[in-house]
């Protein structure tokens, strides 16, 4: 995984009229078209009618997305738009902006590096914040933990799951030891 990778281009598809699968907002709509997309069968416009996700502005794309495993199986974006000759960011919740913990919008003169990006994303929603705050209740298992990340995805960084993973298994690998540390100390 090189976290240096940095894509061309977010907007080459919003320019050619294009629509991406990240264009469909919730992650059961866009699973739809997906699958409508890889077998080539028609798909029900029921399927790109907008869920809670605040509107992209009319040349914003969506870079980004983490899906979780909660009751009602929140999502998390990064969008990002053309500003003149700059690129402007928004990290984007369900819940107009309330479970956002950290900046959430970011310029840059070109398209972020897949560390950048995981970097802007993760801090200002504190994915691992949200895992600790889960993670309790399967004293921090592995497969649960995991699990509970429904999807890590982006059109244009094809490894911005796993580099969302590789994050999250650090994180819990450190937690993991504090809490046998912890028990140890507590044992003794």
């Amino acid at each position: 995984m090189d976290l240096s990778y940095r894509p061309h281009d977010y907007f080459w598809a919003n320019r050619r009229g294009i629509q991406l699968t990240s264009a469909i907002k919730g992650a059961r709509r866009g699973a739809a078209y997906q699958a409508a997309l890889d077998t080539g069968e028609d798909f029900d416009p029921i399927y790109a009618e907008p869920e809670y996700l605040p509107d992209q502005d009319p040349h914003e794309v969506e870079i980004a997305r983490i899906v979780i495993r909660s009751t009602t199986r929140d999502v998390t974006c990064v969008y990002a738009a053309p500003q003149g000759k700059r690129i402007a960011y928004r990290i984007v919740d369900e819940y107009g902006g309330d479970t956002l913990s950290g900046p959430d919008r970011l310029i840059s003169n070109k398209p972020l590096t897949l560390g950048a990006l995981r970097s802007f994303f993760l801090t200002g929603w504190d994915l691992l914040q949200v895992l600790d705050y889960n993670g309790e209740y399967w004293d921090y298992n592995e497969d649960q933990v995991l699990d509970f990340i429904v999807e890590a995805s982006s059109d244009f960084y094809p490894a911005f799951g796993q580099a969302v993973m590789r994050k999250v298994q650090r994180w819990l690998s450190a937690k993991q030891r504090s809490l046998r540390n912890q028990r140890r100390r507590e044992a003794a």
